[in-house]
């Protein structure tokens, strides 16, 4: 038997994972919802075998695993309606916008007692488990920091701009869509991290997301976190991440590129797959399916997505912030 699934909101995450579930022997969408009208019909047309509702309510009364992709401000309802009725609940990052809107989502997921993961893509990857594994062996010797670069010609990027959400200070920006994904890689490397300093430029609009983050943050050793993400100028993306150790350091490119150093140049680990998004994925839902069944799992887990929420929003604050 293989797990049914409704997709809340079917933007580009949601038709991508839609995608794949459709291509994983172990899943069978059956129940997608969106508002937007056109959205649905994109996302049918990938899974004609399953139904467009008439409401997020009737997807998710249809299914045994609901995934949300919606925007973070309407997720917390929907994560408590499935959980309320039992379901397993597979959530995007972030977590939310609102920190004690989140905390009380966390609480009470815990409280229903249903499966419940977020999905941090480089969480069951073989960067992370490689960097891991490297780490807790000793080949890197001692950690010395983490450096994250971010920077884009534009934000939203051209995949992205049918989200118009992205743009907006509300629940947008490039520090709650991928930076934190980097804080969630470092975390699992060094530990819980608290913010220093942090220094965000907004444009003048103040509908409008971040345009630049510098920050530090620190594990309660005193380990540093150094971030520099920007936004324009023409130029290729850039999203990087570098766990600096005293024998050998390790770099993240792009989420997947993982390359090692002695002191010389980065050199790649392994060859880059045809199609590293689909291998992402398809990691994730190879662990999801571990988190269902209650059993140990590399997923992104609600505690440790608040904890990245929280310090995604304490650097967007812009104030020098204690332990999180």
């Amino acid at each position: 038997m293989t797990i049914s699934v409704a997709i809340i909101g079917l933007g580009i995450m949601g038709r991508r994972m839609l995608e794949q579930m459709q291509t994983h022997a172990a899943y069978t969408p059956v129940a997608l919802w969106d508002p937007d009208a056109e959205a649905c019909k994109m996302a049918w047309a990938l899974a004609p075998d399953a139904k467009v509702m008439a409401s997020a309510e009737e997807a998710i009364a249809a299914a045994d695993l609901v995934y949300l992709a919606c925007p973070p401000v309407p997720r917390k309802a929907f994560a408590l309606t499935a959980a309320a009725q039992g379901k397993a609940v597979f959530l995007e990052k972030p977590l939310g916008v609102d920190i004690t809107e989140s905390e009380d989502l966390v609480s009470r997921l815990k409280a229903y007692g249903v499966p419940a993961a977020v999905n941090f893509t480089q969480a069951a990857g073989d960067a992370l488990q490689g960097v891991s594994d490297s780490a807790r062996a000793g080949a890197l010797g001692s950690l010395v920091g983490v450096d994250i670069v971010l920077s884009y010609a534009a934000w939203p990027r051209a995949w992205q701009k049918a989200a118009d959400w992205l743009r907006l200070r509300t629940e947008g920006g490039m520090s709650r869509e991928v930076l934190s994904h980097f804080l969630f890689f470092s975390e699992r490397i060094l530990g819980p991290l608290s913010v220093v300093s942090a220094s965000p430029s907004y444009p003048a609009d103040p509908q409008l997301c971040e345009t630049q983050m510098l920050a530090r943050l620190e594990t309660a050793e005193g380990l540093p976190v150094t971030v520099m993400a920007s936004v324009g100028g023409a130029q290729p993306d850039r999203q990087e991440l570098t766990i600096k150790g005293t024998l050998t350091s390790r770099r993240i490119t792009d989420f997947y590129i993982d390359a090692v150093s002695d002191g010389g140049p980065f050199t790649e680990i392994a060859e880059r797959p045809a199609d590293p998004r689909a291998v992402s994925l398809g990691a994730q839902l190879d662990d999801l399916l571990l988190c269902i069944a209650g059993a140990p799992h590399r997923l992104a887990t609600p505690e440790e997505a608040l904890r990245v929420q929280k310090l995604i929003e304490a650097m967007l604050a812009g104030k020098n912030h204690s332990a999180v």
